[in-house]
């Protein structure tokens, strides 16, 4: 089944009365995106921004009156129709669609990151098979890129990791792979410590070696390592806590910012932390930083 989509250009002032002006003309959805490459980085907590210029997509069937619902939308919408112009979308599995464009990635010397639905492509590498479902950390990202480079390159045997803010888990069952003796994990998010525990087995690790908790169930815990690949905002707000996690000597890994906010977390650890340069990858920045004795 093929479906049609109606795509008009607005100003933020207007969006409320376009949407409902496009379901009210037959449309069975409707989508916004940013119209004038003016990102929205990190939103508050219940917060739900919109950009100033904005894409307004309805779709609506394929068998839909174009020219009636143009009109009803005239009618309903008192704005300008800036250009708008109807476009055929067809249907396709929306929800796999992705995985056909997701390959085997290499993060440092001896880590690659593998689809579970694909073969490794260096079977003698350590490899951490991954199916991401419905959670952030899929190594594609820059700010998950940079922080499993970074532990490919640490000794992790025999220390005890925190990965805080754990996702699809990619960060804690890499440490694991990679020699760490202990993880725990910890999300907000119920979906990504489903999806952890799901990939831990996927990777055939002991469900003793890793802890899955919600931060208001974290147990007491002094790391070797901790991990959090957030954002600036929550990085600084959970200082003293991520502080706490680690222990003298230990080492705090903080990813999920750009440039401008760097000089604000760091400001936020310096006094317990010592920050080696800054690591960066299409204009994402990573923090790693040594705590003191």
């Amino acid at each position: 089944m093929s479906w049609l989509q109606l795509r008009i250009a607005v100003n933020k002032p207007e969006v409320e009365a376009l949407e409902d002006a496009l379901l009210a003309s037959g449309a069975v959805s409707v989508t916004l995106e940013d119209g004038a490459d003016d990102p929205i980085l990190e939103p508050g907590v219940g917060e739900t921004p919109l950009w100033n210029q904005l894409r307004v997509t309805g779709l609506y069937p394929s068998d839909i009156h174009t020219d009636l619902a143009l009109q009803l939308l005239a009618e309903n919408f008192p704005g300008q129709l800036q250009h708008c112009r109807w476009e055929i979308l067809e249907d396709q599995p929306w929800e796999t669609l992705w995985t056909e464009h997701y390959h085997p990635i290499q993060c440092g010397d001896r880590l690659w990151i593998c689809p579970s639905w694909r073969e490794p492509p260096n079977p003698e590498a350590v490899n951490l098979s991954l199916d991401p479902g419905l959670a952030f950390g899929s190594g594609t990202h820059a700010t998950t890129f940079l922080c499993l480079q970074w532990l490919d390159a640490q000794p992790l045997a025999g220390k005890t990791v925190v990965d805080f803010g754990c996702g699809s888990g990619i960060l804690a069952i890499a440490a694991l792979l990679l020699g760490a003796r202990q993880v725990i994990a910890t999300d907000n998010d119920p979906q990504a410590l489903l999806a952890t525990r799901d990939n831990a087995r996927r990777n055939g690790l002991d469900e003793a070696q890793l802890s899955v908790y919600l931060p208001q169930e974290l147990p007491v815990v002094k790391a070797d390592i901790v991990l959090a690949n957030i954002l600036a905002e929550p990085l600084m707000t959970l200082a003293p806590q991520l502080t706490a996690l680690t222990a003298p000597g230990g080492q705090i890994c903080l990813s999920g910012m750009i440039a401008s906010q760097t000089d604000a977390v760091m400001s936020a650890y310096r006094q317990d932390f010592h920050f080696a340069p800054p690591l960066n990858r299409d204009e994402w920045f990573c923090l790693v930083a040594k705590k003191r004795l």
